[in-house]
């Protein structure tokens, strides 16, 4: 049955690895059911029900990506997007989070029907080879940074924007170095599920360095405690609570535009990432079944709104699982599965630090980052657009602005040395809309 539904063998992988790099994706990206309500709390709504709202929003988002393109891909309320929500949209606009959960929504249908016609799959696959190339390892080089920062190794200095910790022997940084040299040791030597095994490996050893009182401050203690279950009725307070006949209000149009915006590029620079990792580009480098990957994200997206979280997108964190030799959606169906047993059992996912999962993201940024080879350097045309894009990603702290200088510096270096009509329409479109964005938004 899973093989006729998943098409296993066709795609190289068996139900055991998929297993695998299912399990790999869920523990990668797995604090984002904390995270996000910590971060939705903020615009005054309840945790617990954000809780809930995540992990269905997660389940709907990733399913149906699963069932619509067999692709391995997770999707969860993006971060960033839910900061904007709670902090910019709810905090410092004052507007409600029944009216933003409104605007969602309606970001969700416009999606839908752009998916649906498919102007969003034209888009994505109108971007060059040269910038998709800097966009996969871009997102490599910002990954890495998240894990490298997440765990402490790198942090803010004043001097310097960022500098190496000084106390990389100690807490949540030296966890991190352990566990990133098991599972780069583990990865060396082709392990399946090195991924994985690393993190369960480094969970184990943050808590026993815990227990030697060696570190503080890595685990949550109270974690292991009493488990919690889910409440309905702590749902029930954001579940269809959304204002969408308060969100059509001609004052709202630069926020809905916004979402529009960061969330169209950030889940198009995921997908061409994620997907040239995992050898899904063709030869032109265009991404089959694009405009069903777009739908997906897009319901995600729409669902979200309804069970009362922010936009819903696909997860960087997917590359993971990829690592892992995820290549269906028999991945995304066993993510899907654990975030809902996670509903059950909050104390065991609580009990992953964030050190351990760092080294995963750091170990699937070297991955990405290959993707460079792909890159024309003997075009500076090429060459440029590409490095700006790889650049900005990790030093914004955003996709989005990434693919936007690389949209700017793409059409603009080609049409000055000549070489105008190698770019398609579309990107110079794309190039005067990012540069816009930057003058007016």
């Amino acid at each position: 049955m899973l093989e006729n539904l998943f098409k296993l063998k066709e795609n190289g992988t068996d139900v055991k690895t998929e297993v695998v790099a299912g399990f790999t994706t869920f523990m990668t990206m797995a604090y984002i059911i904390i995270v996000n309500p910590n971060i939705l709390s903020a615009a005054g709504m309840p945790f617990n029900g954000v809780f809930i709202a995540t992990i269905a929003g997660i389940i709907l988002g990733t399913l149906a990506m699963a069932f619509l393109t067999n692709y391995p891909f997770a999707l969860a309320s993006g971060m960033g997007l839910n900061a904007f929500f709670a902090f910019y949209v709810c905090g410092a606009l004052g507007v409600s989070w029944q009216i933003a959960l409104g605007l969602i929504f309606i970001e969700g249908i416009l999606f839908i029907i752009l998916s649906i016609l498919p102007v969003r799959e034209m888009i994505v696959n109108s971007i060059p080879m040269g910038l998709k190339s800097g966009i996969s390892a871009g997102i490599g080089l910002f990954i890495a940074f998240i894990g490298l920062q997440g765990a402490g190794i790198i942090i803010s200095d004043e001097a310097t924007l960022i500098a190496l910790t000084p106390n990389l022997l100690s807490g949540a940084a030296l966890v991190a170095v352990i566990g990133l040299v098991i599972t780069g040791i583990l990865m060396a030597r082709g392990v399946k599920g090195s991924i994985f095994i690393g993190i369960i490996l480094t969970t184990v050893i943050a808590w026993i360095l815990t227990a030697r009182g060696l570190i503080e401050g890595v685990v949550d203690v109270g974690a292991a405690g009493i488990f919690e279950l889910p409440s309905v009725s702590d749902w029930a307070e954001i579940f269809g609570q959304l204002d969408i006949a308060g969100a059509f209000n001609i004052s709202f149009i630069g926020i809905l535009l916004t979402f529009l915006f960061v969330d169209m590029f950030d889940t198009a620079g995921t997908l061409i990432g994620v997907s040239q990792q995992a050898g899904y580009l063709d030869d032109e480098g265009n991404l089959p079944k694009a405009s069903k990957a777009l739908l997906a994200d897009a319901i995600g997206t729409t669902g979200g709104a309804l069970f009362g979280t922010s936009t819903v997108t696909t997860y960087v964190e997917s590359a993971s699982g990829v690592a892992d030799g995820g290549r269906t959606g028999l991945t995304g169906v066993v993510v899907s599965i654990l975030f809902f047993l996670s509903l059950f059992f909050l104390p065991l996912v609580k009990m992953i630090p964030g050190a351990a999962t760092a080294p995963a993201l750091i170990i699937v940024g070297t991955m990405m980052i290959s993707n460079i080879t792909k890159i024309d350097w003997d075009d500076f045309t090429e060459v440029l657009p590409a490095f700006m894009t790889m650049l900005i990603m990790p030093l914004a702290y955003s996709i989005s602005d990434g693919i936007a200088f690389g949209f700017i510096t793409y059409p603009l270096i080609k049409l000055f040395t000549g070489k105008g009509k190698e770019v398609h329409w579309l990107v110079y479109v794309l190039g005067i809309v990012f540069l816009a964005y930057f003058i007016w938004l």
